[in-house]
């Protein structure tokens, strides 16, 4: 499965499993109840979709054009870490709007699904790829006589 519609698949099912797992760690974290916590899970959530979106499409304009396309354990651990660093400056105020508190106190209820939310983002991965297969940005390019120059670009041989 490749472009748009493992796009979408991917993106409902991170944020599926994403909201339940924050759903349930805010409400255990923040003392709130689950009312109060849900919709904000909802809303994170919302912001996490269209993000993880903009930040994957990213991430695959720039991984098509590595020499090694290769998704190997440390280009996951840094696309899981990179995703949550800058979703954080999303949430971080929501989260203190939403639930009348400071920043730091967000930053703290945020740390904790920090901590928890790349290991999902990578085990997630790992399993979606073993699923679906790794999309074409990851994959070698073919042995078509069409080689590449020392910028990674694409070159014809002769």
């Amino acid at each position: 499965m490749q472009g748009i519609k493992r796009k979408i698949v991917y993106v409902s099912a991170f944020e599926i499993i994403g909201m339940a797992i924050s759903t349930a760690w805010l409400t255990l974290l923040s003392g709130e109840s689950a009312t109060s916590t849900g919709p904000l899970a909802m809303m994170i959530t919302s912001i996490a979709v269209v993000w993880n979106l903009l930040y994957n499409t990213a991430f695959e304009y720039w991984e098509i054009r590595q020499v090694s396309r290769t998704r190997t354990v440390k280009r996951r651990i840094l696309h899981a870490i990179g995703f949550q660093i800058t979703l954080v400056m999303y949430l971080i105020p929501l989260i203190a709007w939403w639930l009348h508190i400071s920043l730091w106190q967000a930053f703290v209820l945020d740390f904790a699904l920090m901590l928890i939310i790349p290991c999902y983002s990578f085990i997630f991965n790992y399993i979606f790829d073993g699923l679906f297969d790794v999309p074409l940005s990851a994959q070698q390019p073919a042995e078509t006589g069409i080689g590449q120059d020392s910028s990674g670009r694409a070159s014809a041989s002769n």
